[in-house]
């Protein structure tokens, strides 16, 4: 086993701008296509704010990943994190499965978006069935370019980036420009948005930041990891508040809000029509394309790799169910099976509330274990620490509340996912160290 990960592996192969674009590359995927109307329903006209908000909370949480990685860059990422926190046990494992599961909700969430917007092309009034069945073709075709091999991947990745970073900046800025450079609404039609609203968009907002997280798990394969990973982290970041602002302000400058709304699900797509016409719905459904499909590349990618070293470490129970082929390629298999699932069975709405929830709960437990536990060893500021827990759990907080109001279902899954989570963890962890001192005994006697 040990040799097949090793292949996988290789210190100093990622460079500064690489890292950047693997970065960018995951954030810009599903991000700004599939949450732009999302965050405008909760938010209202205020909804470009929230992207500023949601990245002001995420550059909090990156300082925690940042030092860790500093002082430890390791390819584990949040794994690592956790077990330096917490030790080998509960949390660690349950935490690291909750990061695991909303890269995988992530995965279903850009999928589904890939469907969505693809569909703008040849049926945009229909919908139903083919929304999940594009997302599923999207999906297997990811485990096929993963299963290829790393150096496919990279490439991709790069290229891909590269091509939707500056293709959605020049859809936004020549939008605003058709739209007469103004920063104002198309349509002065307000919407009373309450503090709790705009508070829950910013905790939506935040699932377009939070690929960041990508570039910790890559921390050894970096040239000079102990100053890279933090600028690599820092530039992803701002790159992308300023692509979501100008495209928030895009979208605002050529839909009224109940239009965004309307088209919360392709609202670029429905916001390039009135700038740019047909050819703009084109292009944006391209970009939309190769922005889903090479997110997914990438995250599918991270979370295999992730779930590999969990099994490694033994945190997590593995079966093979008589697949050949290294854990890894096992564990591209199990990852995109649970992608599939949740593209067919839920919503693009239920998938990223699902996926900011799981998320912002690991988020919290990893600044509240360097608090605790490695605060000094890290050289981490308590008060950047405790601001970051804070503002984690205002707007978690805000959006439960918001949630539970208007879709308890999602509420009611998402507790279901968390106990049966850390429950699992707990029993699997005791079950296995029974069986650890029951051979120790067998063995002595």
């Amino acid at each position: 086993m040990a040799e097949n990960m090793k292949d996988d592996y290789k210190p100093n192969s990622l460079s500064l701008a690489g890292a950047v674009a693997m970065g960018t590359g995951v954030m810009i995927g599903a991000g700004i296509f599939a949450l732009t109307g999302q965050v405008a329903e909760l938010a209202g006209d205020l909804f470009p704010l929230a992207f500023l908000v949601g990245a002001i909370v995420s550059a909090f949480s990156a300082y925690s990943y940042i030092k860790m990685s500093n002082a430890y860059p390791s390819a584990g990422g949040i794994a690592m994190i956790l077990n330096k926190a917490y030790g080998h046990g509960t949390i660690t494992g349950a935490c690291a499965l909750l990061m695991a599961l909303s890269m995988v909700i992530n995965e279903s969430l850009v999928a589904r978006t890939f469907g969505t917007y693809t569909l703008q092309l040849f049926d945009p009034e229909g919908g139903g069935a083919l929304i999940p069945t594009l997302g599923v073709g999207l999906l297997v075709f990811a485990f096929a370019v993963n299963i290829s091999g790393n150096r496919l991947v990279g490439a991709l990745s790069l290229l891909m980036a590269l091509a939707k970073v500056l293709g959605i900046a020049v859809f936004a800025i020549v939008t605003l420009w058709i739209a007469g450079n103004t920063f104002e609404p198309s349509a002065i039609i307000t919407t009373n948005t309450s503090f709790g609203g705009f508070l829950a968009a910013s905790a939506l907002a935040i699932l377009a930041y939070k690929g960041f997280t990508t570039i910790t798990n890559s921390g050894s394969e970096l040239i000079d990891p102990h100053r890279n990973v933090g600028r690599a982290i820092i530039i992803s970041l701002a790159i992308c508040v300023v692509v979501y602002l100008l495209v928030a302000l895009a979208v605002r400058a050529n839909l009224t809000l109940p239009e965004i709304i309307a088209a919360k699900d392709f609202s670029l797509a429905e916001a390039a029509r009135p700038a740019l016409g047909e050819y703009g719905l084109w292009f944006t459904v391209a970009l939309a394309i190769v922005a889903t499909a090479s997110g997914v590349i990438a995250s599918v990618f991270a979370v295999s790799r992730m779930l590999t070293m969990l099994t490694n470490m033994e945190l997590i129970p593995h079966r093979h169910f008589r697949m050949p082929g290294p854990l890894h390629s096992h564990l591209l298999v199990y990852t995109v099976f649970i992608a599939i699932g949740l593209t067919v069975f839920f919503d693009l709405s239920r998938i990223a509330a699902l996926g900011a929830i799981f998320y912002l709960v690991m988020d919290i437990a990893i600044h509240w274990g360097i608090l605790r536990h490695i605060r000094e060893e890290v050289r981490a500021n308590a008060f950047i620490l405790a601001t970051a827990i804070i503002l984690d759990i205002i707007v978690l907080g805000a959006f439960v509340m918001i949630k539970a109001a208007t879709d308890l279902l999602v509420i009611i899954v998402a507790l279901i996912g968390l106990v049966t989570v850390f429950a699992g963890e707990w029993l699997f962890l005791r079950s296995r160290s029974k069986s650890q001192s029951q051979s120790k005994m067998n063995h002595h006697h």
